[in-house]
């Protein structure tokens, strides 16, 4: 799919030229073609997947004939609700921004509202950093709303209500609840660093460039937005203590509850050994065994295998092992 955008309402098609006013070109899963006409309208190289996709520098960030080669990850939002990273590129020139993604984005429609209203935005880099100004405002609502969850799971943890119950079998349920969401958390937060360390790289090497047509306006926002990226980054890591503290203690909260579990299994056990030995010795069938003739050997047996029962209970009891 391949939309113009313009200070003065929607192109309606890329044709032999390019359309007045255009600022915006969005390619969203551009087809072969459409990618052919952009490159031959703008000369301009779009990169492919795959290179959106290069993890180094030198790869995400280049400048060359003018233009500005950037990339960047994203979060997307599947049919299941689950998140995944998703590459974005920025083509960024004189008066045109054309951005390539593979996956429709929240921010990008933001954005593209604005320029249909005529939001200020009058050429490609203003778009571009509106575009970064989107994705962190997204990003900080991510940090809001994890550390809202982590405070709710913090009082669940610390304060018993995961362990706090009679029944093994629910308690195990809870905190494997709680591990699971802790996870998700984790993974949501390593997302979100992602997200953070790519725009905050882009921003800053766009800020840095040596091009006339980025307006002293347009450095001092992206300058802006490296050091709001940078306050978040140390939110996320004061955040990330905290999801790594919530996970040392459930883990924790796991192998008490199995310690608690073998405890209860050794007292069994010790408990049954003295009534066993005591039930197999008068259960031999030997011919003299004095315990047979005694009128009340019967019930001295009974009594018998009840205390060597009891007594263990007992000790453990004095030991303190059902504190």
């Amino acid at each position: 799919m391949l939309k113009l955008y313009r200070a003065e309402g929607d192109a309606s098609g890329i044709g032999p030229t390019l359309p007045p006013k255009v600022i915006w070109i969005d390619l969203l899963n551009p087809t072969e073609e459409e990618k052919s006409s952009v490159e031959r309208i703008l000369d301009i190289r779009i990169p492919s997947e795959a290179a959106l996709n290069e993890i180094e520098a030198s790869s995400r960030l280049i400048s060359r004939n003018g233009l500005l080669y950037l990339s960047s990850p994203a979060v997307r939002v599947d049919d299941q609700e689950e998140a995944h990273l998703t590459p974005v590129g920025f083509v960024i020139g004189p008066r045109v921004l054309v951005t390539i993604r593979f996956a429709a984005l929240p921010v990008f429609d933001a954005v593209r509202e604005r320029v249909r209203a005529n939001d200020e935005l009058e050429n490609g880099i203003d778009v571009f950093v509106a575009l970064l100004e989107a994705i962190v405002d997204r990003g900080a609502d991510v940090l809001e709303h994890l550390a809202s969850t982590s405070d709710v799971l913090s009082r669940r943890v610390f304060k018993g209500g995961l362990v706090r119950s009679r029944r093994p079998v629910r308690s195990s349920r809870r905190l494997r609840e709680a591990l699971e969401n802790v996870g998700m958390m984790a993974d949501t937060l390593a997302r979100a660093r992602d997200v953070l360390l790519g725009v905050q790289r882009i921003a800053s090497f766009a800020g840095g460039a040596n091009s006339d047509w980025i307006t002293e306006t347009a450095k001092k926002r992206l300058e802006s937005i490296s050091k709001d990226v940078a306050s978040l980054s140390d939110y996320e890591s004061r955040l990330s203590d905290k999801i790594q503290l919530l996970l040392d203690a459930t883990l924790g909260f796991i192998n008490i509850q199995q310690n608690d579990l073998f405890r209860i299994l050794t007292i069994v056990s010790v408990v049954g050994i003295p009534p066993t030995i005591l039930v197999g010795i008068w259960g031999m069938n030997f011919k003299n065994m004095p315990e047979l003739n005694w009128a009340l050997g019967y019930p001295l047996a009974w009594l018998g295998v009840i205390a060597s029962g009891l007594l263990p209970l007992l000790w453990f009891k004095y030991r303190g092992w059902f504190d």
